[in-house]
């Protein structure tokens, strides 16, 4: 292993080659989602509303309810419905 001003180049080199993998992958799919997204606005879904759906599919029932409890004091507290 080749250090260089005691760091160790090949276990570096190695961390930053997987990162870079990592992100390659991460662009792919998020231009997947991208794709997926588009195709239920051309199918004529709201994809606003589909994103906020995804977000609170992802969050604990718990913090979701207090989410929406929250959200219904401050539409009452502004006369919204």
């Amino acid at each position: 292993m080749t250090e260089v001003g005691g760091v160790a180049a090949d276990r570096l080199r190695s961390f930053i080659e997987r990162i870079e993998r990592l992100e390659e992958e991460k662009a792919a799919l998020a231009a997947d989602i991208k794709e997926i997204y588009s195709e239920a606005k051309g199918n004529g879904f709201d994809t606003k509303v589909i994103r906020m759906i995804v977000r609170l599919r992802k969050m604990d029932q718990s913090d979701r309810q207090e989410q929406e409890q929250i959200l219904d004091l401050y539409k009452r507290a502004l006369d919204i419905d």
